[in-house]
């Protein structure tokens, strides 16, 4: 049985959503129907998640490309019976996040992507994590473009000459008939028009690992301009596809003139009002935003996460394509079966009566669906991939009686000051595995404390048996190395005052957010999502169970355990790169031939935009068959094998972030 909602409910649901200016009907107005999907990272399969129905905590799994699939057929399906004109597009970041890409790397998100039946994608920095040659392999792979207008790739000798990564696509519309116009001077004169262009992150280089020789050229700048010359060629429909983060992308609006829509993507903002499902306010989806000019207004919008939802909106076009209505939701995706207990053990399923009434309580909601799997998306990842991830996850390391949960910013998806359970349960590991004596004989050095950027965290820890490849795979996925970095107290406190402030703001990148392990500090708001003060950073002595906390100083030097990645200032942790620019004490941490082998730093430089890691000798070869690098991973399941045998969260807390209001 399918119980997703009639179409026709959810459209009238959309026209009387989000915020939108008031309707202004003329006869040459053109509505356009635009769904949209953003950060899938990799996530095929559902993620296990939860809701409020009523007072009632349900237990569910949300989304996955098949739900994906049932939903985007069935809103085409019901644009092409209104004979409405339709867009579906993708906000960027498909690599990565799971067991499935770090076994088929960008082959699985070609085949099911070009399923979906996309429009278009932006470039996201996490298409950047292989090489340009797999990059360039997807995107001439996809049945559908790649946008980003600020980029130059004239220069990389992979994506020099990729005729699919485009700066801007142009559609005709007839009714829900569309055509790609490839002749800008030769217009059809009967047809609506639309441009969608794309806006890739400017600092790429200092955020992805592997760039290549593309050039990343200013957001603001770039935007102006390609809209100046599609309105000049006579296209006044302007849509960005843009993956650069939902506060980055009313920055942009409010200083570009033209641009009627933002589809956006980065920052995995779940844009609407979830309280009535027992989740947070995401923020204002279809938030109205005015452009420099005083008189035109920018429509904005993002869907979340993990392929856990789906966005719908109209927008209305007049004549000189301004933006006369724009209105939409974030619909969530959920399955039929629901729990009481996080370990959804038999026992634990709802009967059928509590079942039958949390489908009457979702049937009454707009913003939560009930949604079928689409059988043949189901049968080839269950046939053609899944085997083999199932195959990799290795041996029991745990049992974890309740989910564990992430969430990057202290405050969001419903967490208190102290934000993530998971991060703390990482870095605590990581400093444990730093100061084995396995390592300390590589380094030389005990560790004082240890660090993690919660965007290199991609899942929550979920209830039941808890395996290696649950954190290799897909916890801490991306195969970075640890590092022993030496460095004075003064840059720990610029580091971590400097990355709070940048995620304070509604709708900001959050993953440069630092968490910490025998390391504690606290954080005040003073203005409300603009500024605030670092109270006190402190180190802890003593164990976990009798801690002493001592206030950090400025001039002491530290042994910091911290991933590669981070520990060469990339992601806005510039204060480490400073730290290191003349010399560094520093040493990464790869196995070579199943040995812990040390890999001395000499210093980092800044060249071509990005930080670059001079070593004393020979550089970790990640890409060797005999040299393994996931030690920020092999970390982590050292520590819970070795002293978790059931996960729970850390009894102390490692942050405080005091908001403002």
């Amino acid at each position: 049985m399918n119980f997703s909602k009639p179409l026709i409910a959810l459209s009238v649901a959309a026209a009387l959503a989000g915020c939108a200016q008031s309707t202004v009907e003329t006869g040459d107005s053109f509505t356009l129907t635009v769904a949209h999907i953003n950060d899938t990272h990799s996530n095929f399969d559902p993620v296990k998640s939860s809701f409020k129905a009523n007072d009632t905590l349900v237990y569910n799994e949300f989304g996955g490309f098949p739900r994906l699939q049932t939903m985007a057929d069935e809103y085409k399906k019901a644009a092409e019976d209104n004979n409405q004109s339709f867009l579906f597009l993708h906000g960027g970041d498909a690599w990565q996040g799971s067991a499935y890409f770090k076994l088929n790397e960008g082959a699985m998100n070609a085949e099911l992507l070009s399923r979906l039946g996309l429009d278009a994608m932006a470039l996201g920095n996490h298409e950047f994590d292989l090489n340009n040659t797999k990059l360039n392999q997807f995107i001439s792979d996809i049945n559908f473009p790649v946008l980003a207008a600020n980029i130059d790739t004239s220069n990389d000798p992979d994506l020099k000459d990729q005729t699919n990564l485009k700066p801007y696509i142009v559609f005709a519309f007839d009714g829900n008939q569309k055509t790609k116009i490839t002749d800008l001077d030769n217009l059809p004169a009967d047809k609506d028009l639309v441009a969608v262009f794309g806006i890739a992150l400017d600092d790429m280089p200092n955020i992805a690992p592997n760039t290549g020789k593309v050039e990343f050229h200013n957001m603001v700048e770039s935007s102006q301009a390609t809209v100046d010359m599609l309105q000049a060629k006579g296209i006044n429909n302007i849509i960005a596809v843009t993956h650069i983060g939902n506060a980055v992308d009313v920055e942009v609006a409010s200083q570009v003139n033209g641009i009627d829509l933002i589809v956006g993507g980065h920052s995995h903002t779940l844009l609407g009002d979830f309280t009535n499902l027992g989740h947070n306010h995401g923020g204002e989806y279809a938030q109205m935003v005015q452009n420099p000019n005083g008189q035109s207004q920018t429509c904005v919008v993002q869907a979340g996460q993990y392929a856990q939802a789906i966005g719908q909106l109209d927008v209305t076009f007049d004549a000189d394509g301004q933006v006369t209505n724009c209105a939409g939701l974030n619909v969530l995706l959920s399955n039929d079966e629901y729990f009481h207990s996080p370990m959804r053990e038999a026992g634990s399923e709802f009967s059928a009566t509590e079942t039958a009434s949390v489908v009457s309580f979702i049937e009454g909601e707009d913003n939560i669906t009930i949604t079928e799997e689409e059988a043949v998306m189901r049968q080839i990842i269950d046939t053609k991939y899944k085997p083999a991830v199932d195959e990799a996850y290795g041996k029991v390391i745990a049992q974890v009686p309740e989910e564990i949960n992430h969430e990057r910013r202290p405050g969001d998806g419903g967490t208190d000051a102290h934000g993530s359970d998971v991060a703390p349960i990482l870095a605590a590991g990581q400093y444990y595995w730093a100061n084995s004596p396995e390592v300390v004989a590589v380094t030389g050095m005990k560790v004082d404390f240890s660090l993690i950027g919660a965007g290199g965290i991609r899942t929550n820890i979920e209830a039941g048996e808890y395996r290696e490849g649950n954190v290799s795979l897909e916890l801490l996925p991306f195969s970075n190395f640890m590092s022993v970095v030496p460095v004075k107290g003064k840059y720990i406190k610029e580091l971590i005052d400097g990355t709070v402030t940048a995620t304070l703001p509604e709708g900001s990148h959050a993953g440069k957010f630092p968490y910490g392990g025998h390391i504690r500090y606290q954080y005040t708001e003073t203005t409300p999502y603009q500024s605030g003060k670092l109270d006190y950073v402190e180190v802890m002595t003593g164990t976990a169970d009798a801690p002493i906390w001592t206030p950090i100083e400025d001039n002491k030097t530290y042994n910091v355990a911290i991933n590669n990645y981070n520990a060469t200032g990339n992601d806005g942790w510039t204060p480490l790169f400073t730290a290191q620019q003349k010399s560094s004490g520093r040493v990464d941490l790869a196995y070579v031939d199943g040995k812990l082998t040390g890999f001395k730093v000499k210093n980092i430089v800044e060249a071509g935009g990005r930080f670059k890691v001079n070593y004393q000798g020979e550089a970790p070869n990640c890409k060797a068959d005999n040299v393994r690098c996931n030690t920020d991973a092999q970390a982590v399941i050292d520590y819970i094998a070795d002293n978790m045998p059931t996960l729970k969260p850390l009894e102390y807390n490692v942050v405080t972030l005091n908001r403002a209001n």
